[in-house]
């Protein structure tokens, strides 16, 4: 059985954050409370490293997702890529390069947002529809289940472009 966990990580007593309360609730995204022991400092980074590396060595997974556009999270899109996992990068466009170059596949969130929802829709010359190339992509990987690894998704879409 294949299944996607979706855990957004912060200090969520903080006002900061408040506003993401119905984003979680929507998206079914379980929120994991670090709290900020000293400011300035990366605790919450440090617990999403420390969960994430816990389900690499756990060797039940296929790949990551990591949504940031904080280049610390470099080393770790590194590591997971030479276990051999599939990592895809989400973030905005002042991503670094660094933590782009290190996930397989990285896309920017302005190109996710439905014009509808934007205020000046972006344009990216190029561009696949990102949903028909991913729906499709599922469509021939899938098992007798329904279910598609993300692994085989991640490598029809490669291997289609």
């Amino acid at each position: 059985m294949h299944l996607a966990i979706i855990v957004g990580y912060g200090d969520w007593t903080t006002q900061n954050l408040v506003g993401w309360k119905e984003h979680l609730h929507r998206h079914a995204i379980q929120p994991m409370q670090q709290f900020a022991y000293t400011k300035g400092k990366n605790s919450t980074d440090s617990a999403f490293i420390i969960d994430a590396m816990d389900l690499l060595y756990a060797g039940n997974v296929d790949g990551f997702c990591l949504v940031s556009s904080d280049s610390d999270f470099t080393r770790l899109a590194t590591r997971m890529r030479e276990a051999g996992k599939v990592v895809y990068g989400l973030g905005e466009r002042k991503t670094p390069e660094p933590f782009i170059a290190a996930c397989d596949k990285f896309i920017f969130f302005e190109v996710l947002q439905r014009a509808s929802d934007a205020a000046t829709p972006v344009q990216v010359a190029g561009m696949p529809d990102l949903k028909g190339l991913v729906t499709h992509a599922i469509k021939e990987t899938s098992r007798d289940s329904g279910w598609a690894s993300l692994s085989a998704v991640g490598s029809f879409i490669v291997s289609a472009q």
